[in-house]
């Protein structure tokens, strides 16, 4: 049987660095009130003159990736790319990406599963590889989402929260396992727990088209901290469990969690119910704050880089977000 195994990975992040005490001076807030609830110290932000756009950041993590992986991008068959903030409303980055790595006419697909499009994106590259479709698929997890903060009082619960970045991981047909299987779940109804309204395609052509916009509070994001906790404790604990369940393995046999990087309390939480060691969760939001789709990728590929993850390791990804969607990966390194 034919699995998928990743073989490389890369990430890169925008240079400037936004602490909580900068934040401090342009919202109500604190370092003190941010680090107690989201466990964020600082995070990075997009400067469009410096990195130029998502997909150019995203090439800087792509050759990172193929490096590591001794691959070159005529290597890859297949783009996956997960992103909610594309470069354009349409098309996606994936093509966008494809035309910056001067790839040949191979297929491109977006995914926008927000903070849970890393792992969508993992399983449809795991399926294809299984199925002999393609053998090396470039996945792909990136994010700007400073440019569409509210970096006012009015939108502070979550100005504190998102940072940009980009994360990649090369996957290729092997003999041995590698993703031993994936988990995906979704559950619509609380759509608007967590979302950005606008620029919805379902309303009128008058309130669509932009010069005829006068209140742009739609294209905030709008979050129920309170709803998404909640539910993101269960979900996150349960989508592990089955995967631990399918593959007859118990919490005590992970060697490194990669949480999706929400809040450092969610991670907390979760490896206690786990009753894992620090040593055995990665987490890097304290830096990076929460990168939507790019969180995980960007968490692998420096825990892998500094060596916290060997062969042989299991490893788990899990993610939670706007859906509500949430799912969780393992995978024998």
């Amino acid at each position: 049987m034919q699995y998928s195994k990743i073989i490389g990975l890369g990430h890169a992040v925008p240079q400037t660095i936004v602490t909580n005490d900068d934040l401090s001076k342009i919202l109500d807030t604190s370092d003190e009130w941010i680090t107690e609830r989201t466990g964020i110290k600082e995070r990075r932000f997009f400067d469009p003159e410096i990195e130029g756009s998502l997909a150019k950041m995203a090439k800087k993590a792509a050759d990172m990736a193929l490096e590591r992986a001794g691959k070159t991008k005529d290597d890859i068959d297949f783009v996956i790319f997960a992103s909610i903030t594309p470069d354009y409303f349409f098309p996606g980055s994936s093509v966008l990406l494809q035309r910056e790595l001067e790839m040949d006419t191979i297929g491109c697909l977006d995914i926008r599963n927000a903070c849970s499009g890393f792992i969508y994106s993992l399983s449809v590259a795991d399926q294809f590889i299984k199925t002999g479709m393609y053998k090396n698929i470039m996945v792909v997890g990136g994010e700007i989402q400073s440019t569409a903060i509210d970096l006012t009082d009015r939108g502070r619960s979550t100005a504190v929260i998102f940072g940009d970045g980009v994360g990649v991981a090369i996957l290729s047909a092997s003999e041995e396992q590698g993703i031993l299987s994936t988990h995906l779940h979704a559950e619509g109804k609380y759509a608007e727990e967590l979302y950005v309204k606008d620029p919805g395609s379902s309303r009128t052509k008058e309130e669509r088209q932009p010069e005829q916009i006068l209140d742009t509070s739609g294209f905030k994001v709008y979050m129920n901290g309170n709803m998404v906790f909640k539910h993101a404790v269960v979900r996150f604990q349960e989508v592990i469990e089955e995967a631990l369940n399918q593959n007859n393995l118990s919490a005590s046999d992970i060697d490194m969690l990669i949480p999706h990087q929400a809040n450092l309390r969610i991670s907390k939480f979760i490896q206690s119910k786990l009753g894992l060691p620090d040593e055995n969760v990665f987490n890097n939001i304290q830096k990076y704050g929460n990168t939507t789709a790019a969180s995980i990728p960007i968490a692998l590929s420096e825990a892998w880089g500094e060596g916290k993850i060997k062969e042989g390791d299991l490893v788990c990804l899990a993610a939670f977000g706007s859906g509500f969607t949430w799912g969780s990966a393992l995978i024998r390194w």
